[in-house]
């Protein structure tokens, strides 16, 4: 239970990213990814050494303890990571600030059904029947909320596809510290970023309340989440982590049609009650599976 409690939260914060994305839509993308970054990495570097030393020095040990074939892998598996997140916060502040709310959202309600084909490719994670007719819901429904926003659909595409390629690699067998492993991710994607920063003025004066929803993204929209999303990977497969990824496009949907005010077609609210109805479908199906199977090793 902790672990699907800690996904739905990851998610339900980062459906309520828009809150806090919008109101600095002045600023470019790149501005606002190079102080996200900067200011995620200082704070989740305190905190790894400050309130999480113990496990950060087991981490670090037992990387040293490991082979050097599987110090490489961990090395590739990082570095992947690192630029997968760094592509996913750039496209997805890029979209949400000069394209639109709608399509972000679309970005994930596609991610739930590429994370779980992936998952199904290259991890061998078994879906019933009951899932793999959600999972053709869902496609389903992506179509229907595309029609009409083409464009969209492939700036999500590849939103989703970023983040649903970052949730594989993490179902990793190496023994290390979940949060130092996201400390990695953050600090290694925030030097692979750096050199793109010339392109930007970081001298240009910043308001205070810049500064202020920078830190609030820094700490509650991407150490947090991340972390928990990475916890729940522990306790769940791939593909029920991809699955309830589908609050968060649910509450920013809500956003953008009722507090932002964006326009709505027939075709999405159709493709909205088939999500819903897919997300019950798939969750029930791998509940009963999960029941199912502890009857028949008793």
């Amino acid at each position: 239970m902790k672990y699907y409690l800690s996904a739905l939260l990851g998610f339900v914060i980062w459906g309520t990213f828009a809150l806090v994305l919008k109101p600095l839509s002045e600023f470019g993308a790149l501005d606002i990814l190079f102080y996200r970054v900067t200011f995620a990495s200082v704070c989740i570097l305190l905190a790894c050494f400050l309130f999480r030393r113990k496990q950060t020095l087991e981490s670090i040990r037992y990387i040293k303890s490991i082979s050097s074939r599987d110090r490489t892998r961990l090395l590739i598996n990082v570095v992947a990571s690192a630029i997968l997140l760094g592509l996913n916060w750039f496209s997805f502040i890029y979209v949400m600030n000069s394209v639109s709310v709608n399509a972000t959202s679309l970005a994930y309600f596609i991610c739930p059904i590429l994370t779980t084909i992936l998952a199904n490719i290259f991890l061998r994670e078994h879906l019933n029947r009951g899932q793999w007719i959600a999972v053709i819901l869902f496609v389903l429904a992506c179509i229907l909320m595309a029609y009409g926003h083409f464009i969209d659909l492939v700036y999500s595409f590849f939103i989703a596809l970023s983040y649903a390629t970052y949730l594989i690699l993490q179902k990793n067998k190496f023994q290390i510290d979940r949060f130092f492993s996201l400390t990695i991710h953050i600090v290694v994607g925030t030097i692979l970023i750096l050199p793109i920063m010339g392109l930007i003025d970081v001298t240009a004066p910043k308001t205070n309340e810049f500064y202020g929803f920078i830190l609030i993204i820094a700490v509650f929209y991407t150490i947090l989440p991340l972390f928990l999303n990475i916890f729940a990977l522990k306790g769940l497969d791939s593909s029920v982590v991809g699955i309830l990824l589908y609050i968060n496009p649910i509450i920013s949907f809500f956003l953008a049609v009722f507090f932002y005010h964006e326009q709505i077609n027939t075709f999405q609210i159709i493709a909205f009650s088939m999500i819903f109805l897919a997300i019950i479908l798939f969750n029930v199906a791998y509940i009963y599976e999960r029941k199912r199977n502890r009857v028949l090793k008793v």
